[in-house]
């Protein structure tokens, strides 16, 4: 059978299996990860936020050693992979600038950027080689992001995802909109795809990448029939033998029902998508929890306002600890069962996609 799901193309850099790893903060998608998913042909992730909590090192304060992590981060995952991979860096991070500047003087592939409008990623970034991706959740913020770069910088987005409502982690959508079926990815999808027809000219392209609520090859097939030329997954890549997490991070998801996945209101100003457990309850409850403000790490962040610190919960998640923190995760985070390897992971989800478009 041929072949029709593979080489997604941004500028001058082709990735053979169009499928981005979604970032997952507080070293859910780390080295280990990343570079999993880059050696097998697809784009693996780094996250950036919160790699200045790992507590390794207290000589140095937060932004030091988050600067620092990150850089080493970068390494260590160059030394396990020599394809292409990117970092993800929220652009409601304080340390926002520092930490873009850190991935550009690496020369990191690609940065792609969400929980907010990438205005000034542009002025941010130096070289020639780094590929810069927005996350976007409407056409609207598409369209405001293309023209202030055009604008400002003379430059486009080298592609764009378009993250849907049923994505895992922070969402970009109202409580209202997160309850309106209308709100969908694929109107939202072909709506953003419009967008970037709009900037492009002959010799710029802007490739839309999908992302939110896919699952398998079958959700992929029907997004790239609509237009996207790739898809982020997260979800799908945290019960994989190479995730960075710990084993009970990976049991809440095993463990998890459909009724278990719970929107919650996060201190970066978000709803946040996750998988219920007794600190869920808790902080849906208002409770204060141990709340200490260690870092200041998120500008939308409100310290006197927030009843837990977000940063500390999921990197005690991440550790295993999981009466002190949470999983996020996506809409379908329910139906995993078991644990694989990236490689195996992969190899189904392009024959499924391949499958699918070959039946259409």
């Amino acid at each position: 059978m041929k072949d029709l799901f593979k080489n997604f193309k941004m500028g001058d850099m082709s990735i053979p299996v169009p499928i981005i790893q979604g970032g997952m903060g507080v070293r859910v998608s780390s080295s280990s990860l990343a570079s999993a998913v880059s050696n097998e042909g697809a784009l693996g992730v780094i996250a950036a936020v919160g790699l200045g909590e790992d507590g390794k090192d207290n000589s140095m304060d937060y932004l030091a050693r988050s600067r620092t992590s990150f850089i080493s981060t970068i390494r260590k995952t160059r030394e396990m992979t020599k394809k292409p991979f990117g970092v993800n860096i929220m652009c409601a991070l304080t340390n926002y600038d520092d930490l873009v500047n850190a991935a550009q003087v690496e020369s990191v592939d690609v940065i792609i950027s969400g929980a907010g409008l990438p205005l000034k990623l542009p002025s941010l970034v130096k070289n020639n080689k780094t590929k810069l991706v927005p996350i976007v959740s409407s056409d609207r913020a598409a369209n405001i992001i293309c023209g202030a770069w055009k604008r400002k910088y003379n430059r486009l987005p080298d592609a764009l995802i378009v993250e849907g409502p049923l994505a895992g982690g922070h969402l970009g959508y109202s409580g209202e909109e997160l309850k309106d079926k209308n709100v969908n990815l694929k109107n939202i999808l072909c709506k953003v795809i419009a967008v970037a027809k709009s900037f492009e000219n002959k010799s710029v392209k802007i490739p839309v990448i999908a992302a939110g609520g896919i699952y398998d090859g079958k959700d992929i097939a029907e997004v790239i029939r609509l237009g996207a030329e790739a898809v982020q997954m997260a979800t799908r890549f945290v019960c994989t033998k190479e995730c960075d997490v710990a084993q009970e991070y990976k049991d809440a998801y095993l463990s998890a029902k459909e009724e278990d996945i719970v929107i919650i209101k996060s201190p970066v100003g978000l709803p946040g998508r996750v998988i219920r457990n007794a600190f869920v309850d808790r902080i849906m409850k208002g409770e204060r929890i141990d709340f200490r403000c260690a870092y200041h790490c998120l500008s939308t962040c409100d310290p006197k306002e927030a009843n837990y610190c977000i940063g500390k919960a999921l990197d005690n998640a991440a550790r295993g600890y999981m009466d002190k923190g949470f999983a996020m995760c996506g809409s379908n985070a329910f139906r995993i069962n078991k644990i694989v390897s990236v490689r195996d992971l992969i190899s189904e989800l392009v024959r499924e996609t391949n499958s699918s478009l070959a039946a259409t």
